[in-house]
């Protein structure tokens, strides 16, 4: 029963949609109402009426006469409401209406047999439908007399209604009638749709925006008076079809979708929309603008939408779209530009490191002179360290763009330490920094690519030697739990500011200071470790207090994930090192 209520009201709904479309466009409150009615009885009423007349004067005039009646029934009607909807005026077409109503059921009544045939009935609906449309009772009776004068008048014809014989076809005429009177008159839902649709209020003053009723069907059956302002079009124009044909074909789609969502489900819904605006001055066409378009749900399965210009919005999301365009260039120029110093820096680089290590063998370039050999040892120092920094470009740049490939595999963590230790061990001797490497035994495998975690112990020991004092210590330990391998990189050099901290991970980001000053660098070795960190999945944390030193932990995956705390090593230890405690700072994650 609730689905049939449904279908009823939506279509009654489309039908008062559809008069109300037709009713002109500057008529407008309760005499757009009171059109619309007329409207749809003139445009309704002769399909009630056919079968009476069909009936009645089959057995007087035959068939040429009972379709002449009909095209004069049916013409002056819809003449009549040709009338209404092109002029705007209801008060002579009303009239002839009236006129034209009595005249038609005072024939069809005689031609049937008079009062007491059921097409009577039919007398009834000029007063009924007269109150219906005007909602006067003064026009309700001057409509009932002129059909009971015309009724009079057509039964004094002698024999007119004497071949008309009783039969039940006779009441579908007044059958079709009393359908159309429970639909618009029982009380319901449909009674409760007009309700919504007559009394529905919005705070249209208070917004800077169009608010539209967009009923069941679409159309919109109310417009706010913004509109002028805002679309350059007067409200009325925008009422039944006018809004949606105005939206661009685009975007029609998605506003049908918005409002059906919006009714459907009882929350706002939200959709961006281009209007057409009317045409300007000095042969400027029309155009459409952006629009932002919010639509919630109202009375009776009606959907209210406030709509507001969305050229602001527009701008910004063409501002972002160009910034997203410039982004993609820039990252094509530099990758273009990472290859061109890839093939253009380190080929000639390659070519001079390897000249300046053959003029340093006295076997292959004979003796030089010292200043000589001290100068050569310089140029090759020089290029090594150009080469190391251009290496780390690129590799930076790798991660960054996503394409640095690591091959992850099981592996002892021990092994690769030491390699390291032992090729910087030179580097730490020059300075007079102590180097160490405390492993506890069964620390079990790391899950990853050992070149890439050689790589991150090279750059963590090397800025620990490096900011280092002589007579300074640099240990590496390590620790495993909760499938987890912590690697400790601990240093008793300079330090890090705590201001300086948040700074450390980013590339060509140095902190400067009067000790780093003394040091050549771009700035790129942190950045780089942090880098290959997250390609691991891991994570890295820096504690440090300017004077006392500096720890920097990187977490990476165990390959035994239940793996548990390790076993003391040999000197009795865990491998758990000295934290951020010992210098009273917190910890800073920097991946």
């Amino acid at each position: 029963m609730g689905a049939l209520r449904g279908r009823r009201n939506d279509w009654l709904a489309g039908l008062a949609a559809g008069c109300d479309r037709l009713v002109h466009p500057a008529v407008a409150g309760a005499e757009r109402a009171r059109q619309g009615r007329l409207l749809g009885v003139l445009l309704a009423g002769p399909f009630v009426a056919s079968a009476a007349v069909a009936q009645g004067a089959w057995p007087v005039w035959g068939a040429a006469g009972v379709l002449a009646m009909l095209c004069a029934m049916f013409g002056a009607s819809w003449l009549v409401a040709l009338l209404v909807a092109a002029r705007g005026h209801a008060r002579e077409a009303g009239a002839l209406a009236l006129a034209g109503g009595a005249l038609a059921a005072g024939t069809i009544v005689a031609l049937s047999g008079g009062a007491g045939a059921p097409a009577a009935v039919l007398l009834a609906a000029v007063p009924l439908e007269a109150w219906w449309v005007w909602r006067s009772r003064r026009a309700a009776a001057v409509a009932a007399v002129a059909a009971a004068g015309a009724a009079l008048a057509f039964t004094q014809f002698a024999g007119l209604g004497d071949a008309a014989a009783a039969s039940p076809w006779q009441w579908i005429s007044p059958a079709l009638y009393g359908a159309t009177l429970a639909l618009r008159f029982l009380p319901g839902e449909a009674a409760a749709a007009r309700a919504g649709v007559k009394g529905a209020v919005l705070p249209e003053a208070s917004l800077d925006a169009v608010v539209a009723r967009i009923g069941r069907t679409g159309e919109a059956e109310s417009v706010s008076a913004q509109a002028a302002s805002l679309l350059g079009v007067e409200p009325e124009l925008l009422l039944g079809s006018g809004l949606f044909e105005r939206i661009h074909v685009g975007d029609r789609v998605a506003f049908l979708c918005a409002a059906a969502g919006a009714r459907d489900e009882g929350r706002p819904a939200r959709c961006d929309i281009r209007i057409r605006m009317p045409a300007g001055g000095a042969g400027e066409t029309s155009f459409y603008r952006p629009f932002e378009a919010e639509l919630v749900a109202a009375e009776a399965g009606a959907v209210a939408a406030i709509i507001r210009d969305g050229r602001a919005k527009a701008e910004l999301v063409e501002k972002l779209a160009r910034a997203v365009e410039e982004v993609d260039a820039g990252e094509i120029a530099k990758g273009r530009f990472l290859a061109t110093v890839s093939h253009e820096l380190r080929t000639p680089l390659n070519a001079i490191i390897g000249f300046s290590d053959m003029l340093l063998h006295r076997e292959i370039s004979g003796d030089l002179a010292p200043k000589q050999a001290e100068q050569v040892g310089l140029i090759r120092d020089a290029g090594n360290h150009l080469l190391s920094v251009v290496n780390a470009i690129l590799d930076v740049s790798k991660i960054e763009a996503g394409s640095y490939r690591i091959a992850v595999e099981p592996f002892d963590l021990k092994p690769a330490v030491e390699l390291c230790c032992a090729m910087l061990e030179p580097q730490a001797a020059e300075r007079g920094v102590t180097l160490t490497a405390k492993l506890p035994h069964g620390l079990g495998q790391v899950l990853g690519d050992r070149r890439a975690v050689q790589q991150i112990l090279i750059n963590l020991l090397s800025n620990a030697i490096k900011f280092t004092p002589g007579g300074g210590q640099v240990s590496v330990n390590a620790a495993c739990g909760d499938g987890m391998v912590r690697i400790l990189v601990n240093d008793t050099g300079i330090g890090i500011g705590d201001e300086d901290l948040n700074r450390l991970g980013r590339p060509f980001v140095q902190v400067q200071n009067d000790y780093t000053r003394q040091f050549q660098g771009a700035g790129l070795g942190l950045s780089l470790v942090k880098g290959l960190v997250k390609l691991h999945g891991g994570s890295m944390s820096i504690e440090s207090a300017p004077g006392l030193g500096t720890t920097v932990t990187v977490g990476l995956p165990a390959a035994a994930a239940e793996g548990g705390a390790a076993a003391p090593d040999e000197d009795g230890e865990t491998g758990n090192c000295e934290t951020g405690e010992r210098y009273g700072v917190a910890l800073r994650k920097i991946a």
